[in-house]
């Protein structure tokens, strides 16, 4: 695709990475950008990302074949009102929002369901801000797009393309399905993060001895609570009938599991953790998902003067950055002592089988 001119009406951390991944891979891309922080568009046109920036949603959008809408979603309405009244009739107009009902509820109002795909890059960063966008956010990662009915098949291929261009994989879903789907894998599990910390939080001793040693798995099924309080509570309020009727389900399960506990029935115990076990180990290990899985590995080492320094040098003498490294205080697992974690899939797997050769145990997190 060539000579395509995309605006973007917010340049944070989605869109920005959008944004980059355009300029990466699109050959003769014209970026227009609108972002409510001088900072941002300034650092946009910096690193050349933005082509054109603008004061507001003005005539400057006029000539774009594809208007991004990464603003927060209470923007909306108002953002919708202003490019209907500049953009061409061709334009497809677009979103990468979580939840899909009130953006396409809005866009039913404005009468522009001819120009609208929404869009979802389910990827993600603990960080946030245009300053923190990279394109590879997108590499891998499932791209939904939620179709109107009226919306043409060829502008609807043109935006798949587009998203398989930018090394994303398209993924297109009826809007009300997409939001079902996405408050079971995505958003009850972010509320059930933060319940579990906060049940911990109010069950720790005086001492903290629960945050002191936590670990292992605690640490694993927790990480996403580390997530933007305000971002999850937007989430929930927009889609809180799907994630009030699975938390629901969840509920009845745990209430299933506490009988089963309470009768002491081994079998139905291991049969639980059996087919989780089973139906977890078919996932697609694909790097999506509102926080990006971490690129890490674990290795058991000695607790002996210079170990530390002899694991890094060995990986640094292949080449391979090293993104952070912690020491892990509690061998409740089997992940060993020392956490590697790398930028790349790839540069986790070589210092994986490097460090094997070497002699150590290692292993792969995924």
């Amino acid at each position: 695709m060539s000579h395509l001119t995309c605006g973007f009406i917010g340049l944070g951390l989605i869109g920005g990475s959008v944004a980059r991944a355009l300029k990466q891979y699109i050959r003769h891309v014209k970026i227009i950008a609108f972002d409510i922080s001088p900072q941002t568009l300034s650092l946009a046109e910096k690193e050349a990302v933005a082509d054109v920036t603008a004061s507001g949603i003005d005539k400057k959008f006029a000539e774009c074949d594809y208007i991004f809408l990464c603003a927060p979603v209470k923007k909306n309405d108002a953002n919708l009102c202003a490019v209907r009244k500049i953009m061409k009739p061709d334009c497809l107009l677009t979103d990468v929002g979580s939840v899909k009902n009130g953006i396409h509820e809005a866009v039913r109002a404005a009468g522009l369901e001819k120009n609208f795909v929404g869009g979802h890059p389910m990827a993600g960063s603990e960080r946030v801000g245009f300053a923190n966008s990279k394109a590879s956010l997108l590499e891998n990662a499932y791209y939904i797009l939620t179709p109107t009915p009226e919306v043409s098949p060829e502008k609807l291929e043109h935006y798949r393309k587009l998203v398989s261009d930018m090394r994303a994989i398209p993924l297109i879903l009826d809007y009300r399905q997409h939001d079902y789907v996405t408050a079971a894998i995505s958003h009850l599990p972010h509320v059930i993060a933060s319940s579990l910390v906060n049940l911990v939080r109010e069950s720790d001793s005086p001492d903290g001895i629960m945050r002191m040693i936590a670990a292992g798995g605690f640490k694993d099924i927790t990480r996403i609570a580390s997530s933007q309080a305000g971002m999850w509570q937007q989430i929930c309020l927009a889609n809180g009938e799907n994630i009030s009727a699975l938390l629901s389900g969840y509920i009845r399960a745990l209430t299933s599991f506490q009988e089963k506990l309470e009768q002491k029935d081994g079998d139905a115990l291991y049969r639980q953790f059996e087919d989780a076990r089973i139906y977890r180990d078919s996932f697609i290990n694909a790097s999506s998902g509102p926080i990006k899985r971490s690129h890490s590995i674990s290795v058991e080492i000695p607790d002996r003067s210079g170990a530390l320094a002899h694991i890094t040098a060995l990986l640094a003498g292949q080449g391979l950055s090293i993104k952070n490294v912690g020491i892990t205080h509690n061998r409740e697992s089997e992940d060993g002592v020392l956490k590697i974690e790398f930028y790349t899939e790839a540069s986790m797997t070589m210092a994986g089988k490097i460090l094997k050769e070497a002699g150590y145990s290692a292993t792969v997190r995924l």
